[in-house]
């Protein structure tokens, strides 16, 4: 089964395609994680990555295509893959097309712009160790403290009001268009995001699925 989540910053792509990598057994591709990768092993490709990102440009399409390709091409993605983060754009789905890289389901978590900066805005991570928490569905024991490591716990810049809206702005310009890309190839499937837990948002994504089949 070959996945692609769709939905805003915050909608819970990641977390839904973490559960579902455990649930299915395949891989969940996270470009910004192979990316890394790429650039870690020192692939021919990944040098041309670390290029752009030394220079503080944008990683170009066909690098980050090419990236994927490789990954793809690893066994554990032999029986499908859930992709995180790619495609964010118009051409960056044609040019996945364009190497053969189709998909079985694209699922879109839909959730409104104010229940997102809602959300964003009570996410915490621990200062010290990354843990996250959220203030009203995941809260700390103690106020502003790590219940793993006892270290302060900080909002991230990229989770303030102000930074969220720029960011839901560049996504519905950018990647929300892929919605209809998607829906004229016939597999678009539509979830609700804001379900209220990780786990009814999980049920109605495995629905959509079974349905499908």
């Amino acid at each position: 089964m070959k996945l692609i989540l769709l939905g805003p910053p915050g909608a819970g792509k990641g977390t839904q395609a973490e559960i579902l990598s455990r649930d299915l057994h395949i891989p969940t591709i996270s470009t910004g994680n192979i990316l890394r990768a790429a650039v870690k092993a020192g692939t021919p490709i990944g040098l041309k990555a670390k290029s752009y990102m030394d220079a503080g440009k944008l990683v170009p399409d066909e690098v980050i295509i090419g990236i994927i390709q490789e990954r793809l091409a690893e066994a554990d993605c032999a029986n499908g893959f859930i992709l995180d983060g790619v495609p964010r754009t118009i051409a960056q789905a044609e040019a996945l097309e364009a190497h053969g890289i189709v998909f079985d389901h694209v699922l879109s978590l839909e959730i409104s712009d104010e229940a997102i900066v809602e959300r964003m805005d009570g996410r915490r991570v621990c200062g010290h160790c990354g843990t996250p928490f959220h203030l009203s569905s995941n809260p700390p024991k103690q106020a502003g403290v790590c219940d793993l490591c006892g270290g302060e716990l900080i909002e991230r810049d990229d989770d303030k009001p102000e930074t969220v809206r720029a960011r839901l702005e560049v996504y519905h310009q950018e990647t929300e268009p892929l919605k209809e890309f998607y829906s004229k190839r016939g597999t678009l499937s539509a979830v609700p995001g804001d379900l209220g837990t990780i786990e009814d948002t999980t049920r109605a994504i495995k629905q959509v699925l079974e349905a499908a089949h």
